[in-house]
């Protein structure tokens, strides 16, 4: 368990800010993350990595000469934003454009993604490769789908060596992919991980046994069995690991890097038991070894876990592993001594959102958003254990915890846009960055890019009216539905498109916004009932599919809540209104 922590959610913020003030030599606080506090040759490609706090050395750990630019810090376990991940690349950048690199994960992904966009469409070019090592999470003809984990190091680093060497980002990109097609990862958990304040683990393991093949987010195991003794563990890991060889790979004179990952509560001298006989078994199947690690890696917060990773090098890949690197928490070779980032350019990276001018009416358009949303946080304080029981069902059970983090931190930037006197787009800007920053994850990203949509319609120029209330509700379902989910699949959007359909459809007729509103949650909330009965098709509820049926989504229960709880703030501004 969690023993050291003051507000719980403040943890993954202090964490970072404590982790740089120990690491002034390598990294700087950035808007998003961190960044190198020393400065790279013009026309550098950016490595650019992230996830989720909680898994430190990743990822903050790794930034520094050799390795990572920045990396975009998520809240514990929770993706970080688009906004983060913005923030990070553009401190981070160099002229050479950005490779984006990171675990395979749908929040990563749609946030990540979503960055590319933004910074593409300024005119930096953006490159993304994804690290698929877990062999468990998806079956060898579907290695796209799989999840990355203690592979990351692989990745980043040969991505990061290649970059220091000057190569061009298209180079750097397809080196760093050849690493990824030649890792494979294999883990097993004896207990899960407590995060900070909460009153249990996310997963448990009963006594004397061990799960196999678990995520580092709390996703549950796909088996079960008896703890075995540390040699027994070893050939486990290394058996499966040569069952399932890269294309071109022979064990038999083949070099690899293996790395024995500790996932935050097996200690080094437990690690250093199980590596004697892992090198010896690779050993034994002709393997020769190259430069391994063994220690605390890609870790999961607590999590009482070992992986091990199988690198199976070339001799490019070879010489990119072993050359220099100097990050807080990972060094090879001798270290390369660099000029410091100047105190202005440090200053300007970490500054987040700003306010432009508003009409009046915007203004007090403005003061209704900030209500809403204030109404919303305390709905999803109301909320929050029960959506978390049924993302547990099939999922991770981080819904409730996420939407309502999500929640306070857009109540609170909303409240500080309106004291800046911003106007009603501007204050649902401000609020997005604000919600996909600390929710993170797939409901951050989603919320994120829904509040972002409706508040570049309605703008700062003039008081919402219905149509464009309808016109950026379209924006919003657009904009949501651009993640690629579709109705059917037991997501937010089974309930997000009747809405938005009975909303469009209500005001086109004639009829006012807040009873339209309030049809519109009506199917919205019958809607989100109705998933109770469906397959999960995206995200990791789709890893227990069977086990969703017969409980409705969470991310169609909140988004029902949520458009009822506005429709009584619309009301309440309707009734004023004519008063």
């Amino acid at each position: 368990m969690t023993r050291l922590f003051n507000d719980p959610a403040d943890f993954a913020d202090e964490a970072t800010n404590g982790f740089v003030a120990a690491n002034e030599r390598w990294v700087r606080r950035v808007h998003g993350g961190v960044a190198r506090s020393t400065t790279s040759p013009d026309g550098t490609v950016a490595v650019v990595i992230g996830g989720g706090s909680g898994h430190y050395p990743a990822f903050g750990g790794l930034v520094g000469y050799g390795l990572a630019a920045g990396a975009a810090m998520g809240n514990l376990f929770a993706s970080p934003s688009a906004q983060q991940v913005v923030g990070v690349a553009r401190a981070a950048e160099h002229g050479g454009g950005v490779l984006f690199s990171y675990g395979n994960y749908a929040g990563d992904v749609l946030n990540f993604d979503a960055a590319a966009r933004t910074l593409e469409a300024d005119g930096i070019p953006v490159r993304t490769v994804r690290v698929t090592d877990d062999v468990v999470s998806a079956p060898a003809d579907q290695a796209d789908r799989r999840r990355g984990i203690a592979g990351d190091l692989c990745v980043f680093k040969i991505a990061g060596a290649a970059a220091e060497q000057g190569r061009s980002l298209d180079e750097v990109t397809a080196v760093a992919e050849r690493a990824n097609d030649r890792t494979r990862s294999f883990g097993v958990a004896f207990s899960g991980c407590s995060l900070p304040g909460a009153d249990e683990p996310l997963f448990t393991v009963p006594e004397g046994r061990m799960a196999i093949g678990m995520g580092i987010h709390g996703e549950r195991g796909i088996d079960e069995v008896a703890v075995p003794s540390a040699d027994g563990l070893a050939s486990l890991l290394v058996s499966r690991l040569l069952d399932e060889l890269p294309d071109g790979v022979q064990a038999n004179g083949q070099r690899v890097v293996p790395i024995l990952n500790g996932l935050g509560s097996v200690k080094y001298e437990e690690l250093f038991v199980v590596y004697r006989s892992v090198q010896r078994q690779l050993t034994d199947a002709g393997v020769v070894i190259v430069e391994p690690e063994v220690g605390e890696l890609v870790t999961s917060f607590d999590m009482a876990g070992v992986s091990l990773t199988l690198f199976w090098v070339d001799d490019e890949l070879e010489a990119l592993w072993a050359a220099p690197a100097d990050t807080p928490a990972f060094r090879k070779g001798g270290a390369v001594q660099q000029d410091r980032v100047s105190a202005a350019a440090a200053e300007a990276d970490a500054t987040g959102p700003t306010v432009g001018p508003a009409s009046d009416e915007s203004r007090f358009a403005g003061t209704r958003v900030a209500a809403a949303l204030a109404a919303v946080r305390s709905l999803l304080d109301d909320h929050a254990d029960e959506l978390g029981h049924m993302d547990a069902v099939a999922g991770d059970g981080d819904h409730g915890i996420g939407m309502q983090r999500g929640a306070h931190a857009a109540d609170v930037a909303a409240q500080d846009a309106v004291a800046r006197g911003a106007g009603a787009g501007s204050v649902l800007l401000i609020a997005a960055d604000a919600w996909s920053d600390k929710a993170g994850g797939t409901s951050g990203a989603i919320w994120g890019a829904a509040l972002e949509a409706l508040g570049r319609v309605l703008g700062d120029t003039s008081r919402p009216s219905s149509a464009s209330v309808v016109d950026g509700v379209r924006a919003a379902t657009e904009a949501v539905l651009a993640f690629g989910a579709s109705v059917g699949d037991k997501t937010m959007v089974d309930a997000l498109v009747p809405f938005d359909d009975v909303l469009r459809s209500q005001v086109d007729t004639g009829t006012g916004l807040a009873a339209a509103w309030t049809a519109a949650a009506g199917a919205a909330r019958t809607a989100a009932d109705g998933t109770a009965e469906l397959l999960p098709k995206m995200g990791r509820a789709r890893t227990h599919a069977e086990q969703a049926v017969g409980t409705p989504d969470p991310g169609a229960v909140s988004f029902a809540l949520i458009v009822e709880t506005v429709a009584q703030v619309i009301a309440t501004t309707e009734e004023g209104k004519h008063a």
